[in-house]
Order: C-alpha cells, then structure tokens, then sequence
C-alpha cells in the first residue's frame, strides 16, 4: 500500500512541475488589500509547498491526538 501512496505523490508533483514549468505568465494576485504580481508557476508552487506543510501538519497533529485517546482509554481499562 506504501507504493500506491508514494506513486499518487510522484503523480500529483509530477503534475504540479508540469504546470508550472508551462504557466509563466505574471498573473495578479489580491490578498487582504495587497495585491502582487507574480509569475502563475510561483504562485503554483507556493501554493503547494503550503498545502503539503499544512496537510502533513494536520495529519501528523491527528495522528497524535488518535493515538493519544487511546492510550488513555486503554489505561483508565
């Protein structure tokens, strides 16, 4: 199961690349009264470096938590 999880990754940042290295058009970008001009393929790429932060971040938090409640409830058995 580990590779089918490794190869969806490989898939889905393969992807990501391809896009970015295809859309280097300046786009602008608003954001709580700012506003930026930036190239499509940074803001791609940030975009994902901070999906994946935030979703490992999230998993790794609710993994703790689970593993947590359950060491608890199997204590207080």
């Amino acid at each position: 199961m580990r590779w089918i999880y490794l190869a969806v990754i490989i898939l889905f940042a393969a992807a990501t690349i391809i896009f970015a290295a295809q859309n280097f058009e300046i786009v602008t970008m608003s954001f709580l009264g700012i506003n930026a001009r930036v190239p499509l393929a940074l803001l791609v790429a940030i975009a994902y470096l901070l999906g994946a932060a935030t979703g490992g971040s999230l998993y790794a938090l609710l993994r703790r938590s689970y593993e947590g409640s359950r060491r608890s409830v199997v204590g207080s058995s």
